[in-house]
């Protein structure tokens, strides 16, 4: 994948999959500390240590409509390639914890992509789901709640064309002002 929105994506649909009501996407980029870390966890079914220790294992998912799963392999690879890590914590029947991280300057990074509109077509696909997506940067930090979004919004439906693109501009705006090196 070329984007980091794409692997969050894609990594956030895996907490999805796993029936999670609560979604936590933290964002820490700093270029004083030359890193660029992401960290994502649910409250969802959990892994086995058995399936936890290979999960990173190409041939390893719990897919019925295909034998391969290649997102955690994929972002372990990446990172590690760009001066990363990546560690993963779950517990059976409590959620899972990903957290993994690149050097901010390095010349392979890839680029961040639309993050903004990956977390509103989540939020907006997947209402019953609460997300909150935090990005702190050396200057400050910005969180969107869905929680609070839903409040705000009084009942109007988030995956309303006119909220979503108004959510997306936020999220941009908001993401400007902190620094963030979108």
């Amino acid at each position: 994948m070329k984007e980091l929105s794409l692997h969050v994506y894609d990594l956030l649909e895996n907490s999805i999959a796993a029936n999670a009501t609560l979604i936590e996407l933290t964002i820490h980029e700093s270029i004083k500390d030359n890193i660029y870390a992401f960290t994502i966890k649910d409250n969802g079914k959990g892994m086995s240590p058995e399936f936890l220790a290979k999960v990173t294992d190409p041939w390893t998912t719990t897919r019925k409509t295909r034998k391969v799963g290649i997102g955690l392999p994929l972002i372990k690879m990446n990172t590690e390639l760009c001066g990363g890590g990546m560690k993963i914590e779950s517990v059976l029947g409590k959620g899972t914890t990903l957290y993994f991280w690149f050097q901010h300057d390095h010349i392979d990074r890839p680029p961040m992509g639309d993050i903004a509109g990956t977390i509103v077509m989540l939020c907006s696909q997947y209402q019953n789901i609460r997300f909150v997506y935090k990005h702190i940067t050396d200057n400050d930090e910005f969180i969107f709640d869905t929680e609070e979004i839903k409040e705000a919004l009084d009942g109007m439906p988030m995956q309303d064309v006119s909220i979503m693109k108004y959510l997306k501009e936020m999220i941009e705006e908001n993401l400007k002002e902190i620094g963030s090196s979108q």
